[in-house]
């Protein structure tokens, strides 16, 4: 029997005829040859049903590759199947790091880039923007090398791909010489933040804040580099413990989140640390929830915001989790929701033992109606009638899919549906 699969917050399931690791290109190649319909999976940290499948679901993380430098050790080949994780570490072993990342790690690199992963940072682009080539194989098995330079169509599309051109084995991704972070996160007034919104992104390498419905401070977190030092960790009065309970409690008593929140940032907050970036960047995310993630044009991001707190707040609706807000670098890649950036991102999320979908869907036309696109891996209702209007390059994007996988060997149904796959 076929083990059943799970996304990491539980909310999308899949029965796949067959599970595969491969452990070399030309199993691989075997499987992707003989299979009707196939998605590949990593970390499962993707809320939208964008790994489900009813045909053959792969894993890559046993695919066989190490880490290759280029002469001047500014880019690096690696193994797509690969955590963020295993990669970072990896790259610090040879004195690298990434350019930026975001706040968690165990995602493939494969999947991080073809969902358009990022972190913060006005002067950083998402993960997609790193990458410089790929190893892809297509619908019959055989592989190609796609660049800027070499079959520059199929580069561009598969810079944010979602997986449908093909199975990623390898990507060549600019980094940096490894450096240290230190990271600062205090307890804040939310106006006092808004007032200085501007100078905090002009300060700050990387700078984003969390800020709960009901709550009237902001946990704002600064990331900048810094020289090595001992690692210093203070104790977070938002620690996990607390925040299960208060979600937990708030799950069968509604009615008291207004109360309970301040239990979790009320204190304040206040951390320090400083050490390697890919230990820096990664944070502890043991509480799981549901997520929606829109990024708005930068000058709208705040107005959307104001407005998706008050939405809330009018309802007393029973929010227990925050808003993340951060700033993104724009970009050029075709189906990226930062294209003619930059961006400001809203995340919001709510307990996965909570109802969520009323809520998201009340929430989203605000969003919509402020001029964001959703992050293709977080909840959305985006239908294929909406890309045109959002995306100038979807009709490329489309034509190159058509070309590659003209039978959609790898497009699941939500894929087909939002990209007019026929016949998937």
């Amino acid at each position: 029997m076929v083990e059943a699969w799970r996304n990491w917050s539980g909310s999308v399931a899949a029965a796949p005829a067959e599970r595969v690791r491969p452990r070399t290109e030309a199993e691989l190649a075997d499987v992707v040859r003989r299979s009707r319909k196939l998605r590949v999976v990593g970390a499962g940290h993707s809320f939208m049903p964008l790994c489900e499948t009813f045909g053959t679901l792969i894993s890559l993380e046993h695919l066989e590759g190490e880490v290759e430098l280029n002469a001047d050790k500014t880019r690096v080949w690696c193994p797509a199947g690969w955590s963020l994780a295993k990669l970072t570490a990896a790259l610090w072993g040879k004195g690298l790091s990434l350019i930026n990342q975001g706040d968690v790690n165990p995602q493939a690199l494969a999947g991080a880039i073809a969902t358009g992963t990022h972190g913060t940072g006005l002067q950083l682009g998402s993960l997609s923007t790193a990458a410089r080539g790929f190893r892809l194989m297509l619908a019959d098995g055989s592989s190609v090398k796609c660049s800027a330079s070499e079959r520059p169509d199929l580069f561009e599309a598969q810079r944010l791909s979602l997986g449908l051109l093909g199975v990623a084995t390898r990507i060549e991704i600019d980094v940096l010489p490894a450096y240290h972070l230190e990271e600062k996160i205090e307890s804040h007034p939310f106006e006092q933040v808004a007032a200085r919104w501007e100078e905090l992104v002009a300060a700050n390498r990387h700078v984003e804040f969390f800020v709960f419905p009901y709550g009237e401070n902001v946990a704002l977190k600064m990331l900048n580099p810094a020289p090595a030092e001992g690692e210093l960790k203070q104790l977070n009065d938002m620690d996990d413990r607390l925040f299960r309970m208060v979600c937990d409690v708030c799950t069968v008593a509604p009615w008291l989140t207004k109360r309970l929140q301040p239990l979790i940032v009320g204190r304040g907050v206040r951390q320090r640390r400083v050490g390697p970036a890919y230990r820096i960047f990664p944070s502890d995310r043991a509480v799981r929830f549901e997520e929606m993630e829109y990024e708005m044009p930068y000058a709208s991001g705040w107005a959307a915001l104001r407005e998706a707190i008050a939405w809330i707040r009018k309802r007393e609706l029973p929010v227990t989790f925050p808003f993340e807000f951060r700033a993104v670098a724009g970009d050029d890649i075709w189906m990226s929701p930062m294209n003619n950036g930059p961006c400001l991102s809203i995340s919001v999320h709510q307990y996965a033992k909570m109802p969520w979908r009323d809520f998201f869907e009340g929430i989203e036309p605000i969003f919509r109606a402020h001029g964001g696109r959703p992050h293709w891996a977080k909840r959305h209702t985006l239908t294929a009638r909406d890309l045109d209007g959002l995306y100038p390059k979807a009709a490329a994007f489309r034509a190159v899919r058509a070309e590659h996988d003209p039978g959609g060997k790898f497009a699941n149904a939500h894929l087909a549906g939002l990209f007019g796959v026929e016949g998937a």
